[in-house]
């Protein structure tokens, strides 16, 4: 079986990212300072839990969606 690399769809997915990663700058602009402050402060296992978290939880997005 030989995979085709799809770049049409690798744009449309990095599109969709930064569309998700600047929704809440531009929603609430005001608030993300003191969430940005937040998240320093956090230790490093904590941010680790959190990308984790994040990771999995997309990966398991893709799987369902691959599915349908």
């Amino acid at each position: 079986m030989i995979m085709r690399f799809d770049l049409p769809l690798l744009i449309i997915a990095l599109g969709l990212a930064l569309i998700l990663e600047g929704l809440p700058y531009f929603l609430f602009a005001e608030r993300m300072p003191r969430v940005l402050k937040i998240l320093i402060e956090q230790p490093p296992a904590a941010l680790r839990r959190i990308g984790v978290a994040a990771l999995l939880i997309g990966l398991g997005l893709v799987y369902l969606g691959r599915q349908l």
